[in-house]
């Protein structure tokens, strides 16, 4: 991560977290959902250059056993500066100062995102588990 960018430990807002959401091609969530799940979130960051927020992500969780990092987002000008790997170590160091020993920490890695999240000790479940998922409508 260069100088431009700042790095914070801080809740996106509803409009932040949905437009990095749509910009960086995850699946699109409404301000009515954003608002219910956003002040569930356990640990937080965001990227800034200058004013804008250009990168986030999060952790939720029950705060005791289990741990899920989410919304990892960056806008697609400003990939492949490090802003990935920056985002997960600060949740990472988070995680590590706050969750009590065998918690469980998961993700679900889209495309080559895997690779990223192998460099901060994840692994694939499979064949052992398997990640599923259902969209409510």
């Amino acid at each position: 991560m260069t100088d431009d960018y700042t790095l914070i430990t801080d809740t996106p807002t509803i409009a932040d977290y949905c437009r990095l959401r749509q910009q960086a091609g995850l699946s699109p969530k409404t301000p009515e959902v954003a608002g219910r799940g956003l002040p569930n979130t356990i640990h937080a960051v965001q990227v800034h250059c200058g004013d804008d927020v250009v990168g986030m992500g999060r952790v939720i969780g029950d705060g005791g056993a289990f741990y899920q990092v989410t919304d990892i987002a960056v806008q697609p000008a400003h990939q492949g500066r490090g802003l990935g790997k920056a985002i997960m170590a600060s949740l990472m160091a988070q995680l590590r100062a706050s969750a009590l020993p065998g918690a469980y920490v998961s993700l679900i890695a889209d495309g080559e995102a895997h690779r990223l999240y192998a460099g901060f000790g994840f692994v694939p479940t499979a064949p052992k588990s398997i990640g599923m998922a259902q969209v409510l409508r």
